[in-house]
């Protein structure tokens, strides 16, 4: 409850921060709809000619594009604004004042900040979902909406481990920005159905890369498509990663050298 009620004081402090600049508020809105509007004209290319790709329909790839999206809403919102501060950190060595704080020094470096007005991704790609699924004309189970909420979660968790993990290796290396920018390029593959790639992408997608399971798989399970074995897959995967990030994180911060003495 302690890590909760921080959790709220320092989201509604970013609140503050970002009512200070409301035309940003418009900026970014208009942003996400320029690039969410980008992501639909991309799939109707693919549709031109075609009813199907990859076993997908039209309104089941645009299933995808909504989580695409949605998950996007996250990085923006979430994960890049500590992301990009703890490297900077690191390298300006204030890092040194998020350790003597107490409290635990991953959960304070990686959840502090929130850029609000990017949650407008979030609200655009849910928006997105009910869309398609208004024009499939399918309503799914409750089995079917648990599976998504299931995947939707282990997807979160697994984006933050992924991009903390690689965040982490600033201790070592201090500028690199340039893995940030390449893990966001490998996310934009998730804007389409994985089984529209070649065998060998599917696999680095799903078990190397896991992209699959933040944009595909959540998709597949609200058409009652997601095979059993998968959701329990994604939750040992999860698990599996968040582990690796907390373990690599403490190991990192235990050879942190400080600016100071």
């Amino acid at each position: 409850m302690r890590y909760l009620r921080l959790l709220s004081i320092f989201y509604r402090n970013s609140l503050y921060t970002e009512m200070e600049y409301r035309a940003n508020f418009l900026a970014n809105v208009f942003t996400s709809v320029f690039w969410l509007a980008f992501a639909i004209l991309g799939l109707n290319v693919f549709f031109y000619h075609r009813d199907q790709i990859g076993a997908w329909g039209y309104y089941e790839a645009m299933l995808v594009v909504g989580f695409f999206s949605l998950f996007n809403g996250l990085i923006e919102a979430l994960l890049q604004p500590n992301m990009t501060r703890i490297i900077e950190q690191i390298r300006m060595g204030t890092f040194d004042f998020v350790l003597i704080k107490p409290v635990n020094s991953q959960f304070i470096a990686s959840l502090r900040h929130l850029s609000i007005w990017k949650l407008a991704d979030v609200a655009m790609g849910i928006g997105i979902c009910f869309y398609a699924m208004a024009h499939l004309a399918w309503a799914p189970s409750i089995t079917d909406l648990a599976a998504a909420t299931g995947f939707v979660l282990c997807g979160t968790v697994i984006l933050y481990s992924i991009w903390l993990m690689m965040v982490t290796s600033a201790f070592w290396f201090v500028r690199i920005d340039n893995i940030s920018e390449l893990f966001t390029a490998i996310y934009e593959t998730g804007r389409f159905p994985v089984s529209v790639y070649p065998s060998w992408m599917r696999g680095v997608l799903t078990f190397v890369v896991p992209i699959a399971f933040i944009t595909t798989f959540p998709a597949a399970a609200i058409l009652g498509r997601a095979k059993p074995l998968l959701l329990p897959v994604a939750f040992l995967l999860a698990a599996g990663l968040f582990c690796g990030c907390v373990c690599f994180w403490r190991f990192a911060v235990r050879r942190y050298s400080s600016a100071s003495s």
